[in-house]
């Protein structure tokens, strides 16, 4: 989703860890929380596999809840506000 260059940048990023489906999980970078249209999307570096993920993020009392963002469309709008963001912070 996006290249190695662009996330090494964000090198002390805090850190989550995912728990998949398997049972394993996998340590990712989280490079930020951004929204478009009526809903909230966290974009996080996955450290091991270097690449992007997007998901669905949702604050509950003192907790956030990560989605997977099921609906074609709406990852196509998740993705293009992402790389707004990206392009607006390579401006700066």
């Amino acid at each position: 989703m996006t290249d190695k260059k662009e996330v090494h940048e964000h090198e002390d990023m805090d850190t989550i860890f995912l728990n998949l489906e398997d049972g394993s999980e996998i340590e990712c970078g989280i490079i930020g929380i951004f929204d478009t249209e009526d809903k909230e999307y966290m974009a996080l570096f996955a450290i091991e596999e270097e690449e992007v993920l997007l998901f669905q993020y949702e604050e509950k009392e003192d907790e956030f809840e990560l989605n997977p963002i099921e609906d074609d469309k709406e990852f196509e709008v998740a993705c293009d506000a992402y790389y707004e963001l990206v392009e607006e912070n390579e401006d700066d």
